[in-house]
């Protein structure tokens, strides 16, 4: 909607007060002459009812019928009567004249009445008629009794009037009260626009003049000042809105060489930035794969030497070792779930499933840390089913429990699940008896590396990754999570999802694994290129019992099976000294055998895109440093899936 100008305001801003002023006056003048007519109106129809009433009297009294017709028919001389009619007591007509109404029927009242009719252009008035009451002198009256008025009426007259000159009478009042307005309008109008005419102008060059400047154009400024009359009244607003134009002029020039300066300037430091950013990403890309290349190396030999006899003090040493590299793959694992779930490479799976099957996991995983502190670990059976991804929320349960078990130092912890009444959702809590949460720590214990009570960073409270994670997997799972504590008293974390019907068909023991035996019967091809890596793996793989045959590259472990090695499974690295990747190496393999062989990755690189790739290949990938634990599952799992797929054709 366009905004109105200058000169429309100027236009309303005059004529707005003569226009309320001349339809204020205008509404009070119309309606004290309607009141007038109204009331005129309603005292003519009331005198009219009320004298017939009193002629009508004798003839009601007498009976006498031609009277009161002739009282009737003389009454449609008054204007605005359409029927007069005259009833007796008992409700029946004695006379009647004009057009006879047919919503006008006995009993009356015996006051008088009054009524318009539903459409509104009728009155109909009902007058009760009685004796005159004159009291005549009796000797024997008893003169301390006042005199009786008779209550019962002789009859009723009944009239008719019409209101069509009543509303005659208002649509010529409002007609001429109209025309005065709109007389007054039109003057105030003319008069507004000569009046205003002289201001008007010289408002429109200023405003002109503004929107010139405003639109850069400062020239303008020249051109109204040229056309600038001396009787101009609004001569020194024009002159200094041209000074203003000339200084802000200047003004815009100086600004446009400094934005041009700052800008290349800032130029300059993103591109130095992104330099830096991307030399970082880079360099920490390096340093990470390189890290984890000996840490990986390292824990594969501790593993190894872990299976050799040892004297006591060699044991002890050997525990040590174990023990701080695995404080090292803690961090670096935590690490790696932070990043993952940041760049939202964690592919949630949602499925249905007993609680309880986790909870049997967790007594199963953490009861032995919870015995070696001293603790007390209390998981509560529940039949409750939901609706989640089993191994995040499996992660989820490892770090709240781990990490309330790690702050507690007497007493215990409690995990629970709660469904008060027939809600849909299911509430898990996990309880502690530990030293508490201040409320301004409370946000802050879910950030990356924060520890409330480690000052000095020590190894055995943890890295301060668990909550972070914890929260970060909450968000995926849309699994709203809440905390509450006390200090001195304990914390307790709430999990609430969404709760499910049990599935009849699925039981617990459907979900437990097979038992599989400790040794491997299988042969097992390793492509590395580093040599560390390879040694240390290759050793560690047949320690198990395994017949490894390992290459370094594509070439080599094509050579390896054309001299008649057939692998049961494949064990690549992903980053390999040549083009090629793992996974075209393992696609070539597969290629080169002539079946899908069972493989999987190991990789240092926690790119999402190795990531992705590796699940759209369907290849399991492992991050460096692997856990020997971790890969002799997965290497159960993968020989026992072939094993049952070689038995399903017959093999």
């Amino acid at each position: 909607m366009r905004t109105p100008g200058i000169r429309v305001r100027m236009l309303v801003a005059a004529l707005l007060p003569v226009s309320l002023l001349g339809v204020l006056l205008t509404v009070v003048f119309l309606m004290s002459r309607f009141d007038d007519i109204n009331a005129s109106y309603q005292l003519r129809s009331r005198s009219v009812a009320r004298q017939l009433a009193l002629a009508s009297e004798f003839g009601l009294f007498s009976g006498n019928k031609e009277q009161l017709q002739a009282l009737a028919r003389g009454a449609l001389r008054e204007s605005d009567v359409r029927w007069v009619a005259v009833f007796d007591p008992q409700g029946q007509a004695l006379a009647s004249a004009g057009v006879a109404r047919d919503d006008v029927s006995p009993p009356f009242s015996s006051v008088e009445a009054q009524r318009v009719d539903a459409q509104g252009l009728f009155d109909v008035l009902t007058q009760p008629v009685f004796s005159s009451g004159i009291k005549l002198d009796d000797l024997y009256e008893d003169a301390s009794q006042p005199g009786q008025v008779q209550a019962v009426p002789l009859g009723h007259v009944v009239v008719s009037l019409s209101r069509e000159s009543v509303s005659a009478q208002q649509r010529d009042i409002l007609l001429l009260g109209g025309l005065i307005s709109a007389f007054g309008l039109l003057f105030g109008l003319v008069l507004a626009v000569r009046l205003s005419t002289g201001v008007i102008r010289p408002m429109m060059r200023v405003s002109h003049l503004i929107e010139r400047i405003g639109n850069g154009d400062f020239s303008a400024a020249a051109q109204v000042q040229a056309q600038t009359s001396p009787q101009d009244p609004l001569r020194d607003l024009q002159n200094n809105l041209i000074q203003m134009a000339a200084r802000l002029a200047g003004a815009r020039h100086e600004l446009e060489y400094q934005v041009s300066t700052v800008t290349q300037a800032l130029r300059e430091k993103k591109e130095e930035a992104e330099l830096a950013t991307q030399a970082k990403s880079q360099f920490l890309a390096a340093a990470s794969h390189d890290l984890r290349q000996p840490v990986h190396a390292l824990g594969m030999f501790i593993a190894r030497l872990g299976q050799l006899s040892h004297d006591a003090q060699t044991t002890q040493l050997v525990a040590n070792l174990q023990a701080s590299v695995s404080a090292v793959q803690n961090l670096l694992d935590g690490l790696l779930d932070i990043s993952r779930l940041e760049a939202k490479a964690v592919q949630v799976q949602f499925e249905k499933f007993p609680l309880m099957d986790l909870f049997d996991r967790l007594e199963q995983d953490l009861a032995p840390l919870a015995h070696d502190r001293g603790l007390q670990l209390r998981i509560r059976p529940c039949s409750i089913w939901v609706r989640s991804d089993p191994a995040l929320l499996y992660r989820i349960f490892l770090n709240l429990v781990s990490n309330a078990l790690r702050y507690t130092e007497k007493g215990g912890v409690l995990v629970a699940c709660r469904s008060p009444g027939r809600r849909a959702q299911a509430r898990i809590e996990v309880w502690d008896s530990g030293l508490g949460i201040a409320p301004e720590h409370q946000q802050d214990v879910f950030k990356e590396f924060y520890q409330v009570d480690n000052p000095g960073r020590q190894r055995s409270l943890g890295m301060g990754l668990g909550l972070s994670i914890v929260q970060r997997s909450c968000r995926l799972l849309t699994h709203p999570l809440t905390l509450s504590s006390r200090l001195g008293v304990g914390t307790r974390f709430c999990i609430t999802l969404p709760k499910v019907k049990p599935d009849k068909t699925m039981t617990f023991a459907d979900a437990e694994p097979t038992p599989v035996s400790d040794g491997f019967q299988a042969t097992v091809l390793v492509v590395e290129d580093d040599e560390l890596v390879r040694q240390a793996l290759v050793g560690l793989l047949q320690s198990w019992g395994t017949t490894v045959a390992e290459a370094s590259d594509l070439k080599s472990a094509q050579s390896v099976i054309e001299q008649g090695v057939l692998p049961a499974l494949i064990i690549s690295d992903y980053r390999l000294n040549e083009p090629l990747n793992g996974i075209l190496v393992v696609a070539r393999l597969r290629e080169q055998l002539g079946f899908p062989v069972p493989a999987c990755l190991i990789s240092g690189d926690i790119d999402p895109d190795v990531i992705l790739a590796a699940e759209q290949a369907q290849l399991t990938l492992l991050h460096k440093p692997v856990r020997p634990a971790k890969l002799r599952s997965l290497l159960r799992h993968l020989l026992k899936d072939q094993r049952e797929a070689g038995a399903g054709t017959g093999a």
